[in-house]
């Protein structure tokens, strides 16, 4: 299988060898793939921004605790708790996105190495030793 970051850099050269294999009908997986990663890119980025937010506010809400603001404390506590249920989706759609990927990534052929002379089946191979 391909690495993820070779197909998004080398698109072209990937398509390229995916029609040396004459698979034309699999060229839009790559470029499906690159969206896909993307968005799972944007999903984590979001994901990880929440985290950040979450920590930020525990400490908040600490801070409000010691001081006897309980009412504003409790408001930052269902801000939390909001913030969970976000954080939960985007965590769902980040694994089903994986899968995606993952499952395309596994249908989207290896390089051909240079040295392999390209021919549509096995009676155009070229016999390099016996």
């Amino acid at each position: 299988m391909l690495d993820i970051r070779f197909v998004k850099e080398n698109p072209e050269l990937v398509k390229e060898n995916i029609k040396k294999k004459f698979s034309d009908h699999k060229l839009p997986l790559v470029d499906e793939v690159i969206g896909l990663h993307d968005r799972k890119l944007e999903i984590t980025q979001a994901a990880d921004t929440l985290r950040a937010n979450r920590n930020k506010i525990s400490k908040e809400i600490g801070a409000l605790m010691g001081q006897g603001k309980r009412d504003e404390a409790e408001k930052m506590k269902k801000l939390v708790s909001d913030q969970a249920e976000e954080l939960k989706t985007l965590a769902e759609e980040e694994t089903v996105l994986e899968e995606k990927i993952r499952k395309i990534m596994l249908a989207i052929p290896n390089i051909i190495d240079d040295s392999v002379p390209i021919g549509k089946n096995d009676e155009e191979n070229v016999e390099v030793e016996q």
